[in-house]
């Protein structure tokens, strides 16, 4: 009988890796001799110019990104002769779906029976499987088309194998549910009988691809599929990453610097070395900033076991010397963020007379708004195994950048890269923490420590939350000038926040063409007078992304602004903001100033006003927008587009006269474009209000004497149930068909929240939160 998996017997522990991670050895051993191989990458199968997307002038997209995108059916899919279609699953899974949704494209367009579908786990590996960087809410928008054009040709191989086989022509057949049909005799074939002989066929070329039309979909915008791994999960038997285990393995733990920056001078090991398990106490060595990708340095303590790795870091006496951050204070910081931005600043989009207009409006209006940092604070922390036998690395991690991770690994441990292998394991959440893999990095230094054992590092929720990536702290002040009929003439807005461009290069003060776009200089309000300006903010942490990233404190300002001006013209909110919107028009982005527009096409994905004003129009519809309420209870509006989606977010709150809040119900409207697997947009959506609720109301990382103050969740408090929004009503915007380019999903839906609930609050007592997280700041009113 197996024992639990956390105290499990390291004997038998390989035996407990759920997770497949699929490589050319296997596939051979499972399948090359019984069946139809279509993951191998034989030589003689594999056509050069089909297995990546071909070059092109201006690139957008999937073809913009690092090693682009993959279509061969002979990397994602084999059959083996009793049937069993496996399909690989490239990008990382943490909640959000895809080694479903992606799989179930393929399935559905090679008519394979999803019940006899198995997914597979790519290990990291771009060169052969396209991009595998699983953020910014493409993985379904970069990879839709190459996985429909995956399924259709592995079923096109298998309908030309069952016409050889009785002799027909090729029309006469048809793939249908895992068997092909000849429509004249009615004779079928299974797709395992088919198996051997389609493997010998070349694959069709791109144009000769018979991709279905939407009607003859059957898993694709169904939202019937239930999500791959839900059962493992639910029932305990899923694997993540700190669920690694290794016969032989030995666990560790690292000390790092509390300031960014700094270094240890010396250290004691003696009595860690005393505590029972302990084997070894070891310095990794930091490197200076930027950070990149890097470990922090500091003193690691490796044992038997991840407890007594912890508790002989407890007993370790480091001197450190702090570095040029140990002044950084949250307090301080804000004052500093708030002179920056009442004085000029970078000039990142101009249009009309902007001071002029101003100082000629009826009305002027200016407020400032302020967002802490965050940490993204996944439910499960960072984690990596790593062995290194006869001079290859072997890793087993939860990561979002399995590609980056074997590039740095390889560069640390100066090995060829095909030397380091990096399996995938599911992730307990990502939010952009697990896209650096600096964690991976120190587990593999500490195998090679350990002469190649494999050893297991964990980080613990106070290492998580204290030596984050931690998204950004940001001053918004935004002015503002209204005629004598309250419509606005004049718009300045001034964005002052610490670059991630920090964290790759020194001196990086100004925000990035990327984060500017999130929000900023890309709103599409039909104002005349109009300016946009970036004052420099110096970075002293280490600052990355964040689920939605710049987006969340550009939408909190801008929408709350939008609510003050609505409410000083005198104005219902809704109309205004629509007025401000103006006609329905397809912008450029780049007439906007955003030559980024998320990675993509600006004649694909135009900037639409006509879209933002439908999820406005039918969030306010379905949630009753016009309701009187008595005091202490209000609605509250907010809507926006980021990674090429239209969300528009309705929250209804109730202040009670002690300052306590209550969120009855929150509506979210979303425009995503095509709607490949539903169910899981859902999800998304309800998970991303969840998250933006807790960030509005209770998160915070702040800084004293350069070290972060918040070390558990007693500390960085998350929303807990009770708190919740009660009810959570999300409405899909249909599109019309599949022909039409898709939008991100697990991103757009937290940058309203903020503005929702602060302007619900507004309408239910008058008082103006500018500041988050709201905490108690109701208590005061």
């Amino acid at each position: 009988m197996k024992t639990p998996r956390e105290y499990q017997d390291p004997s038998d522990a390989d035996e407990c890796l759920q997770i497949d991670n699929v490589s050319r050895r296997t596939f051979l051993k499972q399948f090359a001799l019984s069946g139809f191989v279509l993951a191998a990458g034989f030589p003689a199968l594999t056509l050069a110019d089909e297995t990546a997307a071909p070059a092109t002038q201006d690139k957008f997209g999937a073809d913009a990104m690092p090693h682009g995108w993959v279509d061969n059916p002979l990397v994602f899919v084999a059959i083996a002769v009793d049937g069993t279609v496996t399909i690989v699953c490239h990008r990382s899974e943490m909640g959000q779906g895809v080694r479903t949704s992606l799989p179930m494209v393929v399935a559905d367009e090679m008519e394979a029976d999803w019940q006899r579908v198995r997914v597979e786990q790519a290990l990291g590996d771009e060169a052969r499987y396209g991009n595998q960087d699983t953020d910014g809410s493409r993985s379904m928008r970069h990879f839709f088309m190459p996985m429909r054009r995956v399924g259709a040709a592995a079923r096109q191989m298998l309908e030309s194998a069952a016409a050889a086989r009785w002799r027909v022509p090729v029309e006469e057949v048809r793939a249908e549910q895992h068997r092909v049909l000849h429509t004249v005799s009615g004779k079928t074939l299974s797709y395992g009988e088919l198996a051997k002989a389609a493997a010998k066929l070349p694959v069709p070329a791109r144009d000769r691809l018979r991709l279905k039309n939407s009607a003859e979909f059957r898993y694709i915008g169904k939202g019937r599929s239930g999500l791959y791994d839900g059962a493992n999960i639910v029932s305990g038997r899923a694997q993540y990453g700190i669920d690694t285990r290794l016969k032989g393995m030995f666990y560790a733990v690292v000390a790092r610097p509390p300031v960014f920056g700094g270094k240890v001078l010396k250290y004691d090991a003696g009595d860690a070395l005393k505590v029972p398990g302990v084997v070894k106490v070891v310095e990794l060595l930091g490197s200076p900033p930027p950070a990149e990708f890097n470990p922090l340095g500091g003193v690691a303590v490796i044992a038997t076991n991840t407890w007594a790795a912890i508790q002989g870091r407890k007993v370790l006496k480091i001197e450190w010397e702090h570095g040029p951050h140990a002044g950084y204070d949250s307090v301080a910081y804000k004052a500093e963020l708030e002179a920056a931005a009442r004085q000029p600043g970078k000039v990142v989009r101009q249009q009309g007379d902007v001071d002029t207009a101003l100082s000629g409006a009826a009305k002027r209006l200016e407020a400032e708004y302020y967002l802490p940092h965050l940490a993204q604070a996944p439910m499960e922390p960072p984690a990596a195994t790593a062995r290194i036998v006869k001079g290859r690395c072997e890793i087993w991690t939860c990561t979002q950048a399995p590609q980056a991770s074997r590039e740095r690994v390889a560069k640390w441990l100066k090995l060829p890269e095909d030397k380091v292998t990096v399996h995938v394991t599911l992730l307990g959440g990502g939010f952009g923490r697990k896209s650096k893999p600096d964690y991976v990095i120190e587990a593999a230094l500490l195998s090679q420590a350990m002469q190649g054992k494999p050893v297991k590092l964990t980080w613990t929720r106070e290492d998580d939350l204290q030596h984050s990536y931690f998204h950004t702290v940001s001053l918004e002040r935004l002015e503002a000038g209204l005629d004598a009929e309250g419509k606005p003439l004049a718009w300045l807005h001034r964005t002052v926040a610490p670059s991630i461009s920090s964290t790759f290069g020194p001196d990086s003060k100004q925000q990035m063409p990327v984060e500017l776009g999130m929000g900023v200089i890309n709103i599409p309000f039909a104002i005349p007078h109009l300016r946009i300006e970036n004052p420099p903010a110096e970075a002293h942490t280490r600052i990355g992304w964040f689920r939605s990233v710049s987006n969340i404190p550009h939408a909190f300002a801008v929408q709350s602004f939008v609510a003050e001006l609505a409410a000083a013209a005198g104005r219902d909110h809704r109309d205004f903001l629509l007025e401000l919107l103006g006609p329905p028009r397809r912008i450029d982005p780049r007439s906007l100033g955003d030559t980024w527009n998320h990675g993509e096409s600006p004649d694909l994905y135009p900037v639409d006003t006509g879209r933002l004003r439908r999820v406005i129009e039918k969030v306010t519809h379905e949630a009753g927008w016009g309701r009187t309420f008595p005091k202490g209870r209000g609605l509250g509006l907010a809507a926006h587009y980021s990674f090429v989606t239209y969300v528009a977010v309705l929250a209804e709150v109730v202040v009670e006269d002690d300052g306590r809040l209550s969120i009855p119900r929150i509506d979210i409207a979303v425009d995503c474009g095509p709607q490949v697997n539903p169910e899981r947009i859902r999800s998304q959506i309800e998970g991303a209000c969840i998250m933006g609720v807790s960030l509005t109301t209770l998160g915070e990382i702040s800084f004293k004497a350069g070290a972060v103050q918040q070390d558990n969740f007693h500390a960085y408090q998350l929303t807990r149930i009770d708190d919740a929004p009660r009810e959570i009503k999300v409405h899909l915007l249909p599109a019309a068909e599949f022909d039409v380019p898709l939008g991100g999903v697990g991103e757009p839906g937290v940058p309203p929240i903020a503005p929702a609930l602060c302007n619900a609050i507004f309408a239910a007592t008058g008082q103006r939160i500018r500041q988050l997280p709201i905490r108690d700041q109701l208590q005061r009113a």
